[in-house]
């Protein structure tokens, strides 16, 4: 069977009393996005939790263990800083897995597995099936607050 169409990955960071600099100077890394509880956000909502977030290169096809080692190496590798961060706050590695077909096979290596365990990130997979009905300025199914051509639509290629 053919790899997965596309993937994406986002290391994810949220508590309320989250302060997005002192998350990036542990971690040594500049988020790709960060808010704080009570920030306005898109269409003058409001957060209800501090959020910081890395996303990696999305990938096609599908590779999530490339993904998970882009991440991993922009951020300090110190295990005991990430069991810290994993005792104040709910921290995940939300991956999203774009099918092109009905039936898709996906993998993810014991390696990838066991660095996500040693610092205690839960991984969270968000499967999206072909959505030709979605048009670029609605909504992003994915529910990031986006709007569809400015989150999960495909990027043209070249």
């Amino acid at each position: 069977m053919d790899a997965l169409n596309r993937s994406s990955a986002t290391i994810r960071i949220f508590g309320d009393s989250l302060d997005p600099d002192e998350i990036s100077r542990i971690l040594g890394c500049k988020p790709t996005e960060a808010h704080v509880k009570g920030q306005i956000r898109y269409k003058s909502t409001v957060y209800k939790t501090g959020g910081w977030l890395l996303e990696a290169t999305a990938q096609e096809p599908c590779d999530l263990d490339r993904q998970v080692a882009e991440l991993f190496s922009r951020v300090k590798k110190d295990v005991a800083a990430w069991a810290g961060l994993s005792q104040e706050y709910e921290i995940d590695l939300c991956c999203g897995i774009f099918m092109e077909e009905t039936s898709e096979d996906i993998a993810i290596s014991a390696d990838t597995m066991k660095l996500l365990s040693e610092r205690g990130i839960k991984l969270e997979i968000c499967i999206y099936a072909p959505t030709p009905d979605v048009r670029l300025d609605d909504p992003c199914p994915c529910k990031s607050g986006k709007i569809y051509g400015e989150c999960c639509a495909p990027k043209p290629k070249g």
